[in-house]
């Protein structure tokens, strides 16, 4: 959890889903303890701050820093 909260603290939001089935969020790219790149998509629900998701972004699927995904 440390690696998340600390992408959470240091990232950028780099997509945003005002229109998400689960209520306006965002994903955050942002480094884990050790500089590694972890996506997290958070929401703001009332006054607290939901984690929906956290994972570690595959080349496959992002370019090179991560920031967009690749068009298939």
């Amino acid at each position: 959890m440390g690696d998340v909260i600390h992408a959470i603290d240091h990232g950028q939001i780099i997509e945003d889903y005002p229109m998400d089935e689960r209520g306006e969020c965002s994903l955050i790219l942002g480094p884990d303890q050790f500089a590694g790149p972890i996506h997290v998509l958070w929401g703001v629900r009332g006054e607290y701050l939901v984690i929906l998701t956290a994972y570690r972004p595959s080349e496959d699927e992002w370019t090179k820093d991560f920031r967009k995904r690749k068009k298939a």
